[in-house]
């Protein structure tokens, strides 16, 4: 009997995440094996950002390193995921069954926004992963209607993963190192407001967090890098048990919370 699975929204960090991954690397660790072999990974990344739903259908996708300027060890690390078509067949018919375009990219690889958390949770690569892209300019509400569409997968064993992070603001992490590396206030109130909403199920100001968030557009210049979590919420479907299995803050700037929404 197929067991359902959660749906997981994670941080990825800075590409460092890959060489430290520190308190955050180990609780991702932890939840991935306190789970039920999933039969595939749908992975979606706030670095895949296009203009309509895509899915990778690559038998080995490749891994990306879309950095720049870091350790040259970054750059050796392989993460030797497989694809499986027929699981990519699958979430396209999901998208389809709720209304969504869905297009197919046979090259798509693993950009570091999923092959850094998978890397840490699946490290023996034993389960396929199939790409999913999100759509930044539909903003919260659209990232929570693709998360809806793949809803149905949960019960056929089929791990969504949506990667991502609580904060994300650049020009804050290079003021931060340059000053001392002062954490600023904005990111646990923040972290901690979308925490407290998550918990009680407040969907509208949820959806609505860059007018009702404190520091919800200092956290956020732009929001690809929190659309993640709106698909992981959304595919855990109405009523979903949510879990804030890790809270921290590294690189002075980066909330790192994870989030674990489990179908009621």
């Amino acid at each position: 009997m197929t067991q359902i699975q959660p749906t997981l929204f994670v941080p990825h960090g800075a590409p460092t995440f890959a060489l430290r991954p520190g308190a955050a690397g180990a609780a991702l660790t932890r939840q991935a094996q306190a789970l039920p072999l999933p039969r595939a990974i749908v992975i979606v990344s706030a670095h895949w950002d296009t203009a309509e739903p895509t899915v990778g259908f690559a038998d080995r996708p490749e891994t990306i390193h879309d950095f720049w300027g870091f350790p040259e060890e970054l750059y050796r690390i392989r993460y030797p995921a497989t694809g499986c078509r027929e699981a990519a067949d699958e979430v396209v018919a999901a998208l389809q069954a709720a209304g969504l375009p869905a297009h197919k990219d046979a090259g798509r690889g693993l950009d570091h926004g999923a092959w850094v958390p998978l890397r840490l949770m699946f490290p023996d690569a034993e389960v396929p992963v199939i790409p999913l892209s999100i759509q930044s300019h539909g903003g919260t509400e659209g990232a929570y209607r693709l998360g809806r569409a793949l809803a149905p997968l949960a019960a056929k064993g089929f791990l969504v993963i949506a990667s991502g992070n609580v904060t994300h603001n650049l020009r804050d992490y290079q003021m931060a190192s340059r000053n001392g590396g002062q954490t600023p206030a904005y990111v646990r109130q923040f972290s901690d407001w979308m925490a407290e909403h998550l918990a009680s199920h407040d969907l509208p100001a949820l959806l609505d967090y860059r007018r009702q968030a404190p520091g919800g557009v200092q956290a956020h210049p732009s929001d690809e890098h929190l659309l993640p979590l709106y698909v992981a919420l959304g595919a855990g479907g109405d009523g979903a048990k949510t879990e804030r299995f890790h809270a921290g803050i590294d690189d002075y700037v980066i909330a790192m919370d994870a989030y674990s929404f489990l179908p009621q």
